[in-house]
């Protein structure tokens, strides 16, 4: 039988009317349903932990609390949600603080629609997804900061899982293409964070691709 689970989504914009397109668009998309919406950080925060939305749509400035703040409110909380960034800031200094703050996911305002949807449903399902030009910002961010001696330490499995991360799969997309339990999986992605001194999987990604690992 078909999955017929919609996407539970949460808009998360100081700007109504940024809301009020993103809601029509998807609201025509049969597998995502917009559960409800926020102004600001604070209020996308206690929003989330009453409607336990899948994915978090997020602005990053905002008055009051702003989108990173919150990231790391709901890291903080636990919440399950993965937060997609939605926003016109370009600049370094904002992508690398939202990414690291946990964000699944980093795009612009001007995408298009159903390349939108698209990123919801790939965040949805565990992957890390960012446009060309953030990872290219991330990227120059990490520069000379982690070197490649530092890959000599894992081992061999923990390479397989390094370049499977890199190649954008979910834990369980991982186990299922090296025969092993997801537990097993995120122990070893784990180790690989800890032996990188790496953050979270979005930074072990890039530090993959940087060091020609994955697709």
């Amino acid at each position: 039988m078909a999955d017929t689970r919609s996407i539970r989504v949460l808009l998360v914009d100081d700007h109504q009317v940024v809301r009020r397109g993103l809601r029509t668009f998807l609201e025509v998309q049969d597998d995502i349903e917009v559960v409800g919406e926020a102004s600001d950080g604070s209020e996308g925060v206690a929003a989330a932990e009453q409607l336990r939305p899948d994915v978090v749509l997020m602005d990053v400035k905002m008055p009051g609390t702003d989108g990173i703040e919150a990231l790391r409110t709901l890291r903080g909380l636990d919440n399950p949600a993965r937060v997609l960034i939605v926003t016109s800031f370009t600049e370094q200094r904002t992508v690398v603080p939202a990414l690291r703050a946990g964000a699944a996911g980093y795009v612009y305002k001007d995408i298009d629609p159903e390349a939108l949807a698209a990123a919801i449903r790939s965040v949805d399902a565990g992957h890390v997804l960012l446009q060309a030009e953030v990872a290219g910002a991330l990227l120059s961010q990490e520069e000379g900061n982690n070197g490649q001696g530092r890959g000599t330490s894992l081992t061999e499995r923990e390479r397989e899982v390094l370049a499977l991360i890199a190649d954008g799969r979910s834990n369980r997309e991982i186990a299922r293409a090296l025969v092993l339990s997801e537990k097993t999986v995120k122990t070893h992605v784990s180790n690989i964070l800890m032996k990188l001194d790496l953050a979270d999987r979005t930074q072990a990604a890039l530090w993959a691709v940087r060091h020609g690992m994955g697709d």
